[in-house]
């Protein structure tokens, strides 16, 4: 999702922004923001009254705009007020991927204050202010928060904490190179002065901004690299920490939402008799494709919804179903026009000439979100202005979205956002802030929009389907000769971008992971056919690189066995011009015992490689088959290069949630259609791992000086290729076709 979702919001229309004037902005202490333009980098500081949330938000009436900052904010701010407290805005969002954590650990780590001395607050929509260089655009996604905010966070802490220490050099006329700084207080050893942040303030805004930021050097660091806990965490743990589902406002209503059970059908008619004879039913709202009832709370809107008898326009797709839409795939795979994605040398005709030849055909299946925060959305509609409560990934999107619906200026739409309850890409769509501001503006009072999970299932927006033919040609010492890989599916980045994208054009996302293997073969080529499905597509946690990863890694272990060799050293013969790949298989195989390893009857053991979103990863899986045939998870071991490190809990973290969402996704998930409709509505159609069926993941993170990758979807990438591989070495079964249990059921 990574680089095919940076050039969906590098293409996306320009979103309108809120004009935030330099008055708005002006501070009662300093206010520093770290900016990236196109003609290079800037800081931005000034003093004045400390600002508050609303004024940033650009509800200030009056000023002047041709004075407005300009440039783009894309780590946030830092504010010191006179009393000492050090806010910083940030511009990602937190869904449990301790982004808040990660990045007010940047900005401490230059303005030498401890972690606890940082009060960190989510920024308000404002694209000027925000918007992540990464994504061009104020998101969070494709695994890109510390890839964007690494420099701009540490520059824009470095400035305050260089202004600082001027002010105290001037103060004291000493050298500034002769002050130390810790936790926020600035000392002259010779002199035996100190002053705090607090009391320096004042004087600090009224100094010229330094013409160089000096960064630390890594070996320096005191804070980025240490184990630090959440900054959310106590909340999360004690009841308090407020999630969009969480939220509640004076006179506000709960309302659920039915909508046609077959994508692309309307509402018909409707019979209300059993929903208003409901206690607690106060309206019914009808839209294009579906009906809300709205009530005092939840459990009357949901019997409401269940009282009302419909009758829809179900249209084209009333008769779509599975079997249909795969056997769609696979002729597009062998008839369709196919858009090349990457060739070296003549690998058909390599291909032709190999000592063997290996071939393969791959399938793997919708896949939906299944956010344990269902999908909600709080709007309050008034006269000239709506105020909306949500968890959303694209703030800046979803408010325009909304403004464009009641007809007004974004300026007139505050949007609050909210901790979010999983995201995995769901919540890179607005559609649901769209649908909740159509019922908000028929009724006079605000409503809070929670679907079923009936609903979300039914009508998410899914990961594409895929079918993809592989094949190798290998030379007599069993290496690749040639490597042809045809990837067929719907086009996400086609989905998302809102003029669509051109046909013959290259979705980069769909080839991900796949049109730049690890490996080196003499010769390659991957191309892409465009099947696009009658049901809606979406960003879902790695998307092309979790099904790339999965054809390849599989396919990898399908040309050890051809070759006789074992598969981690088959795989590191071909990465000899990747010693970063080399270095995490090597790591993670030694400390998985891999060449050592006994197996017992029944068990198995897996292993997959990739660079996925700027980290190398390399996970050993470990599995038994137990007498009824199903799997049993028995441990993980992972090496993670990815870079310079901030966070390492939050890596490991990464590495275990990642690689469990993905596990279940491997053996359990997958969205099924027949009559037009999804046949798995909740958690026990579509099977997550319990605690009982969790184990062990042992993190190693190799220590390294490269720029920082993304962690937020590389483990789960890693979960399928693994554990296909290592149900094979336990059955001698090659599954090609995901989800695992199904295909282990049918013998397939």
């Amino acid at each position: 999702m990574g680089e095919s979702l940076q050039a969906a919001f590098r293409s996306a229309a320009p979103v309108s922004r809120t004009n935030v004037t330099r008055r708005s902005l002006l501070g009662g202490g300093l206010t520093i923001a770290f900016a990236v333009s196109p003609l290079g980098r800037k800081v931005w500081a000034q003093g004045g009254e400390q600002p508050s949330l609303r004024a940033i938000e650009g509800q200030v009436e009056g000023g002047d705009t041709g004075d407005a900052f300009q440039g783009f904010a894309p780590g946030g701010f830092v504010r010191i007020s006179p009393t000492g407290e050090i806010s910083l805005l940030i511009p990602n969002i937190e869904m449990g991927q301790g982004i808040h954590t990660a990045e007010a650990m940047l900005i401490a780590e230059e303005l030498e204050v401890g972690l606890d001395q940082v009060v960190v607050l989510p920024a308000p929509p404002n694209e000027d202010l925000y918007k992540q260089p990464l994504l061009q655009s104020q998101t969070t996604g494709g695994s890109t928060s510390i890839r964007s905010t690494w420099g701009p966070l540490r520059e824009a802490g470095a400035v305050a904490r260089m202004l600082l220490v001027g002010a105290a050099a001037q103060r004291w006329g000493v050298d500034p190179a002769a002050l130390q700084v810790a936790r926020g207080t600035v000392s002259h050893a010779d002199s035996n002065r100190s002053a705090t942040y607090a009391e320096l303030v004042e004087d600090a805004a009224k100094l010229p901004l330094p013409q160089n930021v000096a960064l630390k050097d890594p070996a320096r660091f005191t804070l980025i690299g240490t184990p630090a806990a959440r900054v959310e965490g106590r909340s999360k743990t004690d009841g308090t920490a407020i999630f969009g589902i969480d939220v509640k406002v004076e006179g506000m209503k709960v309302a659920t939402v039915v909508a046609c059970p077959v994508f692309g059908g309307t509402l018909g008619t409707v019979d209300e008799t059993g929903a208003r004879a409901v206690p607690g039913v106060r309206d019914i709202v009808k839209l294009k494709n579906a009906v809300a009832v709205t009530g005092d709370h939840y459990w009357a809107a949901r019997q409401g919804v269940d009282a009302l008898e419909i009758q829809w326009g179900e249209g084209q797709n009333s008769g779509l179903g599975t079997d249909a839409l795969f056997a769609d795939l696979k002729t597009a795979s062998e008839t369709g026009k196919p858009v090349l994605a990457k060739q070296e040398g003549d690998a058909v005709a390599a291909f032709a000439g190999a000592a063997k030849k290996v071939e393969a055909v791959y399938q793997l299946p919708f896949l939906a979100h299944a956010t344990m925060e269902p999908i909600n959305c709080l709007v309050h509609v008034r006269e000239g202005e709506a105020e909306i409560w949500c968890g959303t990934q694209v703030p800046t999107a979803a408010q325009a979205l909304a403004a464009k619906i009641l007809g007004l200026p974004v300026e007139k739409v505050t949007l609050h956002n909210q901790l979010i309850g999983g995201g995995f890409g769901r919540r890179l769509e607005a559609d649901y802030v769209g649908q909740a501001v159509e019922i908000a503006r028929q009724v006079d009072y605000p409503v809070k929009v929670v679907w079923s999970r009936e609903e979300d299932f039914s009508h998410d927006l899914y990961r594409p389907a895929y079918y993809d033919r592989i094949s190798a040609g290998l030379g007599e010492d069993g290496k690749p000769v040639a490597w042809i890989d045809h990837v067929t599916g719907g086009s996400v980045l086609g989905s998302y971008l809102p003029t669509g994208l051109p046909d013959g054009t290259l979705d980069s996302d769909a080839v991900e992971g796949a049109a730049e293997p690890p490996y080196a073969f003499p010769t390659l080529l991957v191309d892409w056919v465009r099947k696009d499905p009658p049901v809606p597509v979406s960003w879902w946690r790695g998307v092309g690189p979790t099904h790339n990863v999965f054809v390849v890694e599989s396919f990898m272990d399908e040309l050890a066995l051809a070759a006789g060799v074992d598969p981690v050293a088959y795989r590191l013969s071909l990465l000899g011009a990747n010693p970063r790949a080399a270095n995490v298989l090597t790591l993670a195989s030694e400390k998985a015992g891999w060449g050592t390893w006994k197996p017992g009857k029944g068990e198995g053991r897996g292993v997959a490689l990739h660079l996925s979103f700027g980290s190398y990863i390399a996970v050993v899986l470990d599995i038994a088959m137990t007498a009824d045939g199903s799997v049993q998870l028995k441990r993980a071991v992972a090496a993670v290069d990815c870079g310079h490190v901030v966070n390492p809990n939050v890596v490991e973290a990464q590495v275990e949630g990642g690689l469990l969402f993905g596990l279940s996704a491997a053996l359990y998930n997958g969205i099924t259609f027949e009559g037009g409709r999804v046949q798995q509505t909740s958690f026990d159609e579509y099977g997550q791992l319990r605690m009982n069926e969790s184990i062990p993941v042992d993190v190693h993170i190799v220590e390294s000086r490269e720029e920082p990758g993304g962690m937020g979807e590389t483990a789960t990438v890693s979960a399928a290729p693994a554990l296909g591989n290592a149900i094979f070495a336990a059955t001698g079964k090659r599954l090609r076709n995901l989800p695992f249990v199904p295909a282990l059921s049918s013998g397939s």
